[in-house]
């Protein structure tokens, strides 16, 4: 067998240490009844206050839908060009709207960019008698989803977030679902969207605004969903990104929506003046690496990480990372972007995350007139 040895020094530097605050921070006054604030790609905690109380969360009840929308179009069960017919059922739902027509056909992109924007209720139930059938089915599935991640302090009756006694969740399970709403890559294409329109049968237009106005005054804010009900009262969650640095915040039933905005804005500047992400590895930028394989004509590949790594901490204190490569065995052939190994970043001598790295070029299998060269060149020397 041929084997492939990859071998790289360990790379060390100083890094910031990580004390993350269990409690709501100093200089932070939340008038909300539930607040949360993490980091998006780690979901640490750095504050809290009540993130695991039952509360209704009004039309944030529709993150979880839009998840449900993109993985299906992830998974190829939906386009987001498909025609969807509107039914009568969905374009009668109260609340916010976007005036969908009864037995007209909107895109999906058309109807997902009414929920991000405008919270629309019956583009909402639109797409969840598409994906489901019905939008009692569709809430089945989301309360699955609920206990695949975990969410154990949600539980949903409609996809919309319209008023029901059996309906609730908590700032802390709003957040991990923002979360993973974040990761769909065709979220950010709407969510950052400050004005817009939809078009219906004829020339009637209607107008779209984010009922997120840390989009537009908030700066690095380019997601999250608000939510009001008499019952839940004012309800925010929201992303921000500054540098290597993405938060979420959230807050449930804030007395007024100004109120709202201020906290989770008053929460990001707590986030971003005290805490940081460094990227530790650069997925960028190949790495050339010694390499013996036993039958292989490459004395050196190019190999690279298939995603970044960014190293969460609290700002001026300081902790050693470093990074060391496991290597695979491989047989030559090599080819691009096979996996060869992976790199490991430690914090303070503990694992911290693994992250796989591939060849970015063949590596071939040395020839018979290879081997004549090399007893050549040896021969000269």
């Amino acid at each position: 067998m041929k084997k492939l040895f990859i071998l790289l020094t360990t790379l060390s530097l100083l890094f910031i240490s990580t004390t993350f605050i269990s409690a709501n921070a100093d200089g932070i006054k939340n008038l909300s009844k539930s607040a949360i604030l993490l980091e998006a790609e780690t979901g640490t905690v750095i504050c809290k206050s009540n993130e695991k109380a039952r509360l209704p969360i009004a039309s944030m009840t529709k993150i979880m839908l839009l998840n449900l929308c993109f993985e299906n179009i992830e998974q190829g069960n939906l386009s987001l060009d498909e025609d969807i017919t509107v039914s009568k059922n969905a374009s009668g739902m109260g609340g916010s709207q976007v005036f969908l027509e009864a037995n007209s056909k909107y895109k999906a992109k058309d109807l997902i960019k009414s929920v991000i924007i405008a919270s629309a209720n019956d583009a909402s139930v639109a797409l969840a008698e598409r994906l489901y059938g019905s939008e009692t089915e569709c809430v089945s599935v989301m309360n699955a989803k609920c206990v695949e991640w975990k969410l154990d302090n949600t539980l949903f009756s409609n996809c919309t977030g319209l008023p029901k006694p059996t309906q609730y969740s908590s700032a802390e399970d709003v957040a991990i679902m923002l979360k993973h709403l974040i990761s769909h890559k065709d979220y950010f294409s709407y969510s950052n969207i400050w004005m817009d329109e939809i078009k219906h049968s004829g020339d009637r237009v209607t107008g779209l605004t984010n009922t997120n106005k840390l989009v537009k005054f908030y700066d690095g804010c380019d997601g999250g969903k608000t939510g009001y009900t008499s019952e839940s009262g004012f309800c925010l969650a929201a992303t921000a990104k500054r540098g290597g640095l993405r938060l979420i915040s959230v807050v449930i039933n804030s007395p007024d929506s100004k109120s709202r905005f201020n906290e989770v804005s008053n929460m990001f500047n707590y986030g971003f003046d005290n805490y940081t992400s460094k990227m530790v590895i650069d997925s960028s930028k190949p790495l050339e690496i010694d390499v013996k394989i036993g039958k292989s004509k490459n004395d050196k590949i190019e190999i690279k990480p298939i995603n970044d790594v960014f190293v969460f901490s609290k700002r001026n204190e300081k902790e050693k990372i470093t990074i060391d490569f496991n290597p695979i065995e491989k047989c030559a052939p090599v080819s691009k972007g096979e996996k060869v190994g992976e790199l490991i970043v430690f914090r303070s001598g503990v694992e911290y995350k693994r992250v796989d790295v591939v060849t970015t070029c063949d590596v071939q299998v040395k020839t018979y007139f290879d081997y004549i060269k090399d007893i050549a060149k040896n021969w000269s020397l």
